[in-house]
């Protein structure tokens, strides 16, 4: 931090930020639509794009790139040789999918290639998430992931809106142009590539070269504070599976012509409510952070995620399909910075690369392992017993509340009983 300025830092890690989240709005928002309604899979099978790819991903993270990450302190080379696999890799997996015999096979040659491709591009989410810790103390980091998450906000509304354009070939083509003709493949691969540059100006990284000033604590201490990790683990994992095991199905849902019936362009409006909450919140939760404590903050976080799935699960009218939007968008900020910053002062500095992966998987996996495993089934299996689509998906929403309270609960003990009983500071409280 003494070496560059604090801005030029920001700006860097900003402007990648901005770019990551540019490049999975256009992209992600919609593959699940190309996969079920284009490639015909199945509501379970749609979630295997991430469930396969993120359970490499974080394979990857926590038994190689992550133990590599602590053994050589490299974050910075990681995070470039990720994004550059990344995007060779999407290209790829275009140039075979449309090669496939049938719609069918070409859907599992995305979800494989994907799957394949994860293995490298997890060295970027590692090096990434041990960074941020390495260049900023514990006091900056909430605040500094709710600014990131508020630029990362902007680049999403901007791709979430262009996907939602090629996604169709601007309506002028038919649904699922973008994905089938590498519109969206190619332009998924160029921001990587780009998103590089502003990476490369960045500091290595590495608690060998920037000592934190948080790496006091005794050996004593750093077992009780893995020890409470775990409990934290186990709270973020529930509240992470619970509100994001929809979301590969939620354009599905927004899609059914029995239901609310949106084109491609008012999904993008419907996703991009989020990602105005997210831009607004972000500004202001670092101050949540400080001004309450960053587990009560993800207690907040969790409190918001909730109200969004009830809505989802009862709704019938589109204005408050916005209004859950907007509350996903508020509890999805407040949950990112929040958690992040706990499980960072939760965390020796020396074991970051390791133990990050860790909390990195209970993100990564709750997109895609929690879809295939509860909301796939729940809404696959109420079609099958002859219930209504509708009724079939406002269960999975349902499903999802349950998980995501119990994960509350969990997390409303930690703060209140146990981090007091072991004297931890408010900060992380």
């Amino acid at each position: 931090m003494q070496i560059r300025s604090a801005f030029s830092i920001f700006w860097g890690i900003g402007s990648f930020q901005a770019l990551a989240m540019f490049r999975r709005g256009l992209f992600y928002s919609y593959l699940s639509i190309y996969l079920r309604y284009y490639l015909d899979l199945s509501v379970t099978e749609t979630t295997l794009f991430a469930t396969l790819p993120m359970l490499a991903n974080i394979i990857a993270q926590t038994f190689f790139w992550g133990r590599l990450s602590d053994r050589l302190q490299l974050r910075r080379t990681l995070i470039l040789w990720g994004e550059f696999s990344g995007a060779v890799g999407t290209v790829l997996i275009w140039a075979v999918h449309v090669m496939a015999a049938s719609p069918y096979q070409a859907g599992y040659v995305i979800i494989l290639g994907l799957t394949v491709v994860e293995m490298f591009w997890s060295m970027s989410n590692i090096g990434w998430s041990a960074l941020i810790s390495d260049l900023y103390p514990e006091q900056k980091r909430n605040e500094v992931q709710g600014r990131l998450a508020s630029v990362g906000g902007l680049g999403r509304l901007l791709g979430i809106w262009i996907g939602g354009q090629l996604y169709d070939g601007l309506g002028a083509m038919y649904e699922g142009w973008g994905f089938e003709s590498g519109v969206l493949f190619f332009v998924a691969a160029a921001v990587m590539l780009i998103a590089m540059v502003p990476v490369l100006f960045l500091p290595e990284g590495g608690t060998s070269r920037h000592p934190p000033a948080d790496s006091d604590c005794g050996p004593m201490c750093a077992a009780d504070s893995l020890r409470l990790y775990i409990i934290f683990l186990i709270a973020m994992t529930l509240i992470n599976f619970g509100r994001n095991c929809v979301t590969i199905i939620q354009s599905q849902y927004l899609f059914l012509e029995s239901g609310f019936a949106v084109s491609s362009e008012l999904l993008s409006h419907i996703v991009n409510t989020e990602s105005v909450a997210i831009v607004l919140l972000g500004v202001f939760s670092g101050h949540i952070g400080r001004r309450i404590g960053n587990g009560r903050a993800v207690c907040a976080g969790a409190l918001a995620a909730i109200a969004y799935l009830l809505i989802f699960a009862l709704a019938d009218q589109l204005w408050l399909i916005f209004a859950a939007s907007f509350l996903r968008g508020a509890g999805e900020v407040i949950i990112l910075a929040a958690s992040y910053a706990m499980a960072s002062i939760l965390i020796p500095p020396q074991q970051r690369g390791r133990w990050f992966g860790y909390f990195n998987a209970t993100l990564f996996l709750s997109w895609g392992v929690a879809g295939t495993l509860i909301a796939g089934p729940v809404v696959d299996t109420m079609e099958f017993m002859g219930f209504a689509s509708v009724m079939a998906y406002r269960a999975a929403y349902l499903s999802a509340l349950i998980m995501t309270g119990a994960g509350l609960g969990i997390q409303l003990v930690l703060v209140f009983v146990l981090m007091p009983r072991a004297g931890i500071r408010k900060a992380v409280l």
